[in-house]
């Protein structure tokens, strides 16, 4: 696992994806899903790649309030912010280009 990707909790989104002053990919996961265990190899490289790009990632199962606020009913659920705002949402896993494309359409 990269330190380029930041694991926050309820209490960090506000400050770290609202306040951020890059665009800021979010990946609601949680240990237990396979799709996630999946993709998370793909977002550590991705952060290496963008660093225009802030990379986090929030434990569902831990971090429950951003996730309802959000309406994360399923997982993996990724969500581009962009200015405190989401710019598009991704449920389910994608290859690595697929999930590099996304975020670059987002930009």
């Amino acid at each position: 696992m990269t330190d380029k990707v930041l694991h926050i909790n309820d209490d960090q989104f506000e400050h770290e994806v609202i306040g951020s002053d890059r665009p800021v990919f979010v990946d609601f996961w949680a240990p237990w899903c396979g799709p996630c265990r999946m993709v998370g190899p793909f977002i550590d490289e991705l952060a290496e790649e963008m660093p225009n790009v802030k990379f986090v990632k929030i434990d569902i199962d831990k971090n429950t309030e951003v996730a309802a606020k959000l309406g994360v009913m399923s997982i993996p659920n990724m969500i581009v912010f962009k200015d405190g705002n989401i710019v598009n949402r991704q449920i389910g896993g994608l290859p690595k280009n697929e999930l590099k494309a996304f975020i670059e359409n987002c930009l």
